[in-house]
């Protein structure tokens, strides 16, 4: 575990940091970012207070010509702005125990991909590969009333048909709309893998059953980017709320003393904390999923091998479903595609930042779509990956007076592509290599096309592990509530399936977390068994 250094932060670091801090800030104070402050001559920073000197330090704060942005009395400190030149002697007040920079936190979700109408449409419901995996649908969420999950990210769609009935409070810590709105579509997303509800509409969370009692702390406006000191506000106000688990997928480098004073004061009040271990792909250690009283979570794939992008190290403890997982987003944010041919449906996935529209016209091979034909012109392109961007692509099939594209996969399994803000006018989509293979052997046939708006998304990403787990550990709990959060922690890894290296390694963890072997395991063996 990696250690926080407990002597007083540089002058020479915070002003080097100062530059990349910004985000969120608690209402109603309008935020600045780093690069903001700096053009001022300003940084931002959290000030600790010596015990029973708070009010001396906040006299000081003010005559340095500090703005105090955040308010953290609990952990005895502040976020505040303040002239860079009054760093120096603000740290050398003696009622100030220490000065660190207020250090930026991001979401942990890659860009969104999109989702097929057959799994979403209306009328239909599909239950995404993680529930089972993770045997939520062996353990009934009947007694998830007796807890309380709170989920610090972008805010949650309570409008949403698929998480409308729930019973959710929350807080707003931004300037962007309400907690129960959500302006970067990740919490929503992140809400739905929680307590998507079971109503024969787009998919189920982990809870379906609308037991399961949730309060939203809003950190995250559209950027997907929030300041240390708002994390730690949200956290504070979890526990507040009085939850019993924290759900973070969220976090940056660098160790906070403030943020892991606030994980520290919550898990003494017997609350367990969860979060996302990080998407660089590498040994680096995120916060706050590096401190010693948070579980941090890894990601898989639905054939349980570790994704690539998942962070790995020795804090790593329990790994969740993270690649390709389907979830619900905002109203009409997401987008579905559907393509068939002669009748004969394929299944298709529309390329992020398509056009919406229907196109129905003859299906024709562009190759590699790496020049413009006016054979195609009036045609729905056939086009196979490779050489060049799939945008580029797809202007070429629209310059070359084509209607459509569908591209398919040169590797095995499906196409989920973006056009990287390529503005494009016709609707595109993607598909596997064998669909791709046989439609290869219908073209001259009439193809329909369709993309349109959806309320579902597929995301990738240790943020989309992450709530596989803390959903998991309410349910389990809610079982068990004498247990503590510590026993509950034990349990879920004891418990846990073993990937990877035999034993607890630095990408699993002790391995994926499971409901229903968990139950059983405290119900024979006693909590934290």
């Amino acid at each position: 575990m990696k250690m926080i250094n407990q002597s007083r932060v540089a002058v020479s670091m915070i002003l080097a940091i100062a530059a990349l801090v910004g985000g969120a800030q608690a209402a109603p104070v309008q935020a600045l970012s780093g690069a903001q402050l700096q053009a001022q001559g300003k940084l931002r920073v959290i000030v600790a207070f010596k015990p029973g000197k708070a009010a001396a330090a906040r006299a000081a704060i003010a005559a340095a010509g500090g703005r105090e942005v955040v308010s953290l009395d609990e952990v005895n400190a502040v976020a505040v702005e303040l002239p860079s030149k009054a760093l120096a002697a603000l740290q050398r007040s003696p009622h100030i125990d220490y000065i660190e920079a207020d250090a930026s936190r991001q979401a942990f979700a890659a860009p969104a991909r999109n989702s097929r109408i057959d799994a979403t449409s209306a009328g239909s419901q599909t239950v995404p590969y993680g529930i089972s995996m993770v045997q939520a649908d062996q353990l009934p969420d009947s007694l998830a009333a007796g807890r309380k999950l709170c989920i610090v990210d972008s805010g949650y769609e309570v409008t949403h048909e698929d998480l409308i009935g729930n019973t959710v409070g929350g807080v707003n810590l931004t300037t962007s709309g309400e907690w129960y709105t959500d302006e970067a579509h990740h919490g929503t997303h992140v809400g739905g893998t929680v307590s998507a509800v079971n109503n024969a509409l787009g998919v189920v969370g982990v809870m379906p059953g609308k037991r399961i009692n949730l309060y939203i702390a809003k950190v995250f406006d559209v950027t997907g980017s929030a300041s240390s000191s708002v994390i730690a506000k949200a956290m504070l106000s979890c526990m507040q709320a009085r939850a019993n688990v924290v759900s973070m997928s969220l976090g940056g480098s660098g160790a906070s003393k403030i943020e892991e004073a606030v994980v520290n004061l919550l898990a003494s009040r017997n609350m367990l904390i969860i979060a996302a271990a990080g998407n660089g792909g590498s040994s680096a250690v995120s916060y706050p999923a590096g401190f010693a009283n948070v579980v941090s979570v890894a990601a898989i794939d639905s054939n349980k091998v570790v994704a690539p992008f998942s962070q790995f190290n020795s804090d790593v403890e329990l790994a969740g479903p993270g690649v390709g997982v389907l979830s619900t987003v905002p109203m009409g944010t997401g987008a579905e595609a559907s393509l068939s041919v002669d009748a004969v449906s394929y299944p298709v996935l529309p390329m992020a930042g398509s056009p919406n529209g229907t196109v129905t016209s003859t299906l024709a091979n562009f190759g590699l779509g790496d020049v413009v034909n006016p054979a195609v012109a009036g045609k729905t392109c056939l086009i196979q990956r490779g050489t060049i961007a799939f945008s580029d692509k797809v202007l070429n099939c629209q310059n070359s007076g084509g209607v459509g594209a569908v591209i398919y996969n040169n590797t095995a399994g499906p196409l989920n592509g973006t056009l990287n803000g390529v503005v494009t006018t016709i609707p595109s989509a993607g598909v596997s290599d064998t669909d791709g293979a046989a439609l290869l052997g219908r073209l001259g046939e009439v193809a329909t096309l369709k993309v349109m708006p959806s309320n579902y998304a597929i995301f990738d990403g240790t943020s989309m592990a992450t709530p596989h787990v803390s959903a998991v550990a309410a349910l389990v709990w809610s079982y068990f509530p004498h247990c503590t959060a510590k026993q509950i922690r034990s349990s879920l890894a004891n418990s846990a399936q073993d990937l990877g290296a035999p034993g607890r390694d630095v990408y699993y963890g002790f391995g994926l977390v499971q409901a229903n072997a968990a139950y059983t395991r405290i119900l024979t063996l006693g909590c934290g068994a």
